[in-house]
């Protein structure tokens, strides 16, 4: 069983959401997803100023094995890529909590955050 850090929120299509001390959003995905996907040799990003809400697709993951969609989890508003991850996507196998981040976000609803998943909850679920 994998323990996803407690202080992030998930989803159950495996994207984490960290609430930053100035409202904004980062978002990624999980240790889970990455260890499904296997060695990530590609990613594509939202653009900064795209407007996404909750469940839009946001940007794609490539590896050795499959291709992925990446989701917003929650809507709002591109205001930051992680430009380290076109030439070194492989960051996300390494990190995926930390320097894999995907995008950040200017939140429409800072308390939508609170509808996600905990740790607890979205461990559990990967466990079914």
């Amino acid at each position: 069983m994998s323990q996803s850090p407690a202080e992030l929120r998930y989803v159950s299509s495996h994207e984490w959401v960290r609430v930053e001390d100035d409202g904004t959003a980062t978002v990624g995905i999980t240790n889970h997803a990455q260890e499904a996907l296997g060695d990530v040799v590609f990613v594509e990003l939202p653009e900064v100023g795209a407007q996404l809400g909750a469940g839009d697709e946001a940007g794609v993951v490539e590896s050795v094995k499959a291709a992925s969609d990446i989701y917003a989890p929650i809507g709002g508003e591109i205001i930051a890529i992680n430009e380290n991850l076109e030439d070194n996507p492989e960051v996300i196998n390494e990190d995926p909590y930390g320097d894999g981040w995907f995008f950040k976000m200017r939140l429409d609803d800072a308390t939508s955050v609170d509808d996600l998943l905990t740790a607890e909850q979205y461990d559990a679920s990967c466990d079914d």
